[in-house]
């Protein structure tokens, strides 16, 4: 029997990773998850049978690292980013000097495939770092490997996400949800979508290129409040916060972050505000879904299926609102 061929999937057990892993398990390949601290992702071992889908350490910013999980395979995914910069793994060195270094030892051992998670927004003349240091990877990545495939998604939902969970935790402690940008546009797009369009990359079933990925509905930060409000059943005043006061709540917990050696998750930074203030959606005359040959869900399909928790009952929210519709209630 031919071995089977192997993909390594570097931050595979992030939130997007380990939906690309899973996948990538179900097409019977070999699943090598490339991450800082394996024994924190046991948990990608059950996405396959025994053996086929195993965590390995390895360090972004390290070469020998990369190249140890690079040998042998047959295509390679770098979901590795960051949202926040704590210590070493700053947007520079994890987006760009990271990516970098991936696509150049990815040339040098002839991987034959090489997929990149970017993100909509990427530019190199953009205020946030975020949105630069993911431009400067873009380009190191072509400038080493001319034929890999690039995804841009816009901001991701699914049941790990860090968006609608985060506004519904926020919606439980009170009567006010403070939203920066509240006018700012959003493409919301399913997280195994992306996934699916990561496989079609590795799988070989995609030209080279840049793809922007958007869900099917484009909305403001403020109708994705009201939706989300509406899914968990909760009444919250949706205030925006004007950006010139965002940005030094960003700087003050900027400067807290640095003070607690980033022991303290900061609420919100200085670089999401200038991120915040650019719409997040797709641009016109580039490859989208349509040219993967996939249909993007929508957030009504997915997102009431995991945020039900954050409901004043629960689970049993459902239960309680049909008992009140019997009679003599």
């Amino acid at each position: 029997m031919p071995k089977a061929k192997l993909v390594t999937i570097f931050g595979g057990s992030g939130f997007v990773g380990r939906y690309i892993a899973r996948r990538m398990a179900q097409e019977g390949w070999r699943v090598r998850v490339a991450v800082r601290r394996p024994n924190d992702a046991i948990y990608v071992r059950p996405y396959g049978v025994v053996g086929q889908v195993e965590p390995v350490f390895c360090n972004i910013r390290d070469d020998n690292s990369v190249r140890d999980v690079l040998r042998g395979a047959d295509a390679a995914v770098n979901c590795v980013g960051v949202l926040a910069e704590t210590g070493k793994n700053t947007f520079e060195a994890v987006q760009q000097e990271g990516a970098a270094r991936v696509a150049r030892i990815a040339a040098e051992l002839e991987t034959p495939r090489l997929i990149q998670i970017s993100a909509i927004g990427a530019d190199a003349d953009s205020d946030s770092a975020y949105a630069r240091t993911k431009a400067a990877g873009e380009k190191a990545i072509l400038d080493a490997y001319p034929q890999a495939i690039i995804l841009r998604p816009s901001i991701i939902f699914g049941p790990e996400d860090e968006f609608f969970n985060r506004f519904g935790k926020m919606a439980r402690m009170g009567p006010i949800l403070p939203v920066v940008g509240a006018s700012t546009r959003f493409q919301p797009v399913y997280v195994d979508d992306v996934a699916q369009a990561a496989v079609k990359g590795v799988l070989g079933q995609a030209a080279p290129g840049i793809y922007e990925l958007g869900g099917p509905d484009v909305n403001t930060f403020r109708e994705l409040m009201v939706y989300m409000l509406s899914v968990i059943r909760r009444r919250c005043l949706i205030v925006n916060v004007p950006f010139w006061a965002a940005s030094i709540m960003g700087r003050g917990f900027d400067l807290l972050q640095k003070l607690s050696f980033d022991m303290i998750d900061p609420a919100i930074t200085r670089d999401q505000v200038a991120n915040l203030r650019r719409d997040n959606v797709v641009g016109d005359g580039v490859k989208t879904f349509a040219d993967l040959g996939i249909e993007p869900t929508s957030l009504e399909a997915v997102v009431p299926e995991y945020l039900w928790r954050f409901r004043p009952s629960g689970q049993y929210s459902d239960i309680k609102q049909s008992a009140q519709n019997l009679p003599g209630n």
